[in-house]
């Protein structure tokens, strides 16, 4: 058995299928898909797992029925991992290691994508760090309301302005979004952690040096989006506004809803089959 491929296009030849469990559906135990990955410390391993379950709350499927913390026989802690589950952590893992590479490609073909794998690991990725963007944005918008804001539209737009030098419109105009939508949700994996970082650090530079004041916020913001732009620029040689626009999220969102349907109904016909016989 141990000569099993970890992930195998076949899933009757995979040694991930053999260490699923039963007890009332199947799961897996996450300590065992971390030596399938390719993990050998725990406290990274947590890291993606931590990341998944954010994903899996944005998509409003309940963690506690993919994610179940457990006390093993030996009374160490670990946790129960639906198929989906072990999908989002995969997909949430180092793709360098060649394990990750491989399960992920495993994941999308059980779920029956016709995409490739690592547009599907950078679409999980999308998610969770938009989610992340709006809580930094709730965030700010606090930080900015004490620093004496009061059109936090020109504060928003201003730091945009910075980065991309352009004001939100032409921004939307440019990578055809719709005017009711925030561009944020057509932001490919780069640009959305480029904006993260402009946004924390926009906050942190208000707070820390107690700027006040509608006109110096604006000032602040452009000037924090300008060096993100400019950080960019000396990195990659690409501006943030020639970043190609990527799928809206709320379709990738219904895309992996619809992953985690197809999953599911996987490991319930296995389970259906295994009581008729």
């Amino acid at each position: 058995m141990n000569n099993l491929p970890a992930f195998n296009g076949n899933p009757a030849n995979s040694l991930f299928e053999t260490k699923s469990k039963s007890n009332g559906g199947t799961y897996w135990l996450a300590s065992d898909l971390m030596l399938l990955l390719g993990y050998d410390n725990k406290n990274t391993f947590r890291n993606a797992i931590s990341k998944a379950q954010a994903v899996c709350a944005n998509l409003n499927i309940p963690v506690e029925e993919n994610f179940v913390s457990i006390k093993t026989e030996n009374n160490n802690n670990d946790v129960q991992l639906t198929r989906f589950a072990c999908y989002l952590v995969a997909m949430n893992a180092d793709s360098r290691k060649a394990e990750v590479a491989k399960a992920q490609a495993y994941f999308a073909a059980l779920a029956d994508s016709f995409r490739q794998y690592c547009e599907e690991a950078e679409n999980v990725l999308r998610i969770q760090i938009r989610s992340e963007i709006s809580g930094r944005e709730k965030s700010l918008s606090g930080v900015a309301k004490e620093a004496e804001v009061i059109n936090y539209q020109y504060f928003q737009n201003a730091g945009y302005r910075g980065m991309y030098n352009r004001n939100l419109n032409e921004i939307r105009a440019l990578k055809h979004v719709p005017s009711d939508r925030s561009p944020l949700d057509f932001m490919g994996k780069t640009e959305l952690a480029a904006n993260l970082f402009r946004i924390t650090q926009t906050e942190a530079k208000i707070k820390g040096e107690n700027i006040k004041g509608q006109k110096q916020c604006e000032v602040t913001a452009e000037q924090v989006g300008q060096v993100v732009r400019k950080t960019m620029k000396q990195i990659s040689g690409q501006t943030p506004e020639s970043l190609p626009p990527a799928h809206d999220i709320k379709e990738v969102k219904k895309e992996l809803k619809e992953t985690h349907k197809k999953l599911k109904k996987i490991d319930t016909n296995r389970n259906n089959t295994k009581s008729n016989r």
